[in-house]
């Protein structure tokens, strides 16, 4: 056995394996996360510090004139794209996850649920199809070529992570899909004609039921039956898939204009299915780091900024988990995007408060929302996990975009 298979095993032994199932922190009741008018949504920590779009805006454009910014380089070759190869049946002995790009991911779980978190497939993330963010790398396949989809787990409504016309392409190849979403995001869909849509508040979970059968609507296909309870066992009937999904906090905001910023929650998700738990960051900071000269460390001790407590609350109350996907990227300049984007740092901190077994990075190689070199965030990543004397590889990776892992109870495979 190789060293670091060894580092490897003897990490995921460290991690605690009992928790307490359906249990929720004590304050959750109070819903500080919701605006007192109810009209929206904020981050209740002092981890956060808030933004307006137009402040946003005129930090950037004072960043730019500064001479301190950077524009990236998204020549090719960058970040590699190889052809996704997605299972031919729901028949799968493991857990595989198959990076497709920015924030989605398409997990296989072993029960044969399929789930696809915060698809986009389109050319921009913006509302318009001739302006905004471009990719820089190809995408890897079409919807098309996904064979099922039994549920899309949504994380926000900004445009790098809910696509008005890619919902409406998976609800056209897949009509039993069932959509999960935040809090008051269930409105958006319905507008959209779509009405097998589940919103969730921080902490509220759901069971789904699905039938075992092709999900493009042939004869005996049923929508998912979900029901109130938020603890499950998978069935021993082979015709079900049973699951749990659970909305999570995260540190982030939402918005679809420049005038309904937090009028819609965020949040990561929990899904746990044939004996797997997977979490999904979706997008997220830590920390709230003030302007500093370039030579700081904003992790040194001397500063102690406070950091985000949901995370740990997720682990002591949910984990462990046996994967997470964790973003890594979109987070320059670190004053203006560490309330709203982790940096690889945070993201290993976020690994570990949650107490995840794996880990895969996301949020980054897809397109420039930010001025951090374009191949910077596994180079930080790797940083990172040395910091926390984490192997370097095996525990929190990255994958090529359209590459699969598999996570088997014994081992790891490509």
């Amino acid at each position: 056995m190789s060293s670091a298979s060894s580092s490897v095993m003897l990490y995921a032994a460290a991690i605690s394996s009992s928790q307490m199932a359906g249990a929720v922190p004590e304050d959750a009741k109070e819903l500080k996360h919701h605006l007192k008018d109810g009209k929206g949504f904020v981050n209740p920590w002092r981890s956060y510090r808030d933004f307006t779009p137009f402040s946003i805006m005129k930090a950037m454009i004072s960043h730019k004139f500064s001479g301190d910014s950077n524009s990236p380089d998204t020549t090719p070759p960058t970040v590699p794209v190889v052809k996704p190869e997605f299972l031919p049946s729901r028949h799968t002995p493991a857990l595989r996850a198959t990076w497709l790009g920015h924030a989605c991911y398409y997990v296989e779980f072993p029960s044969g649920l399929r789930v696809l978190f915060d698809p986009v497939f389109t050319p921009r993330c913006s509302p318009l199809n001739w302006l905004g963010p471009k990719r820089y790398t190809e995408q890897p396949c079409n919807i098309d070529d996904i064979p099922t989809i039994d549920a899309v787990v949504i994380s926000h409504s900004h445009y790098d992570h809910l696509s008005h016309p890619t919902v409406m392409r998976i609800k056209e190849l897949h009509p039993n899909v069932h959509f999960f979403v935040p809090l008051k995001n269930k409105q958006w869909f319905i507008k959209c004609g779509i009405h097998n849509v589940t919103e969730l508040d921080w902490w509220e979970a759901r069971d789904i039921k699905l039938s075992a059968t092709d999900s493009k609507g042939k004869a005996g296909e049923e929508d998912p039956k979900i029901t109130e309870t938020a603890k499950t066992k998978d069935s021993s009937n082979p015709q079900e898939i049973l699951a749990t999904i659970e909305c999570l906090p995260c540190q982030h905001t939402s918005a679809r204009t420049l005038f309904d910023k937090g009028h819609t929650l965020w949040a990561s998700w929990s899904v746990q299915s044939g004996g797997k738990k997977v979490w999904f960051g979706g997008d997220t900071g830590y920390r709230a780091v003030p302007k500093l000269p370039k030579s700081e460390n904003d992790y040194d001790t001397k500063y102690g900024f406070p950091h985000c407590p949901a995370f740990a609350e997720i682990g002591r109350l949910r984990g462990p988990f046996d994967l997470g996907l964790i973003p890594i990227g979109a987070y320059d300049p670190r004053f203006i995007m560490s309330s709203m984007h982790a940096n690889p740092f945070d993201s290993v901190n976020i690994f570990l408060d949650v107490q995840c077994k794996r880990g895969l990075g996301m949020h980054w190689g897809t397109w420039v929302l930010t001025e951090e070199d374009v191949l910077e965030p596994p180079k930080l990543l790797r940083e990172a996990l040395r910091w926390k004397q984490m192997p370097e590889e095996g525990v929190f990776d990255v994958l090529d975009i359209g590459a699969s892992r598999v996570y088997a109870d014994s081992e790891t495979k490509s």
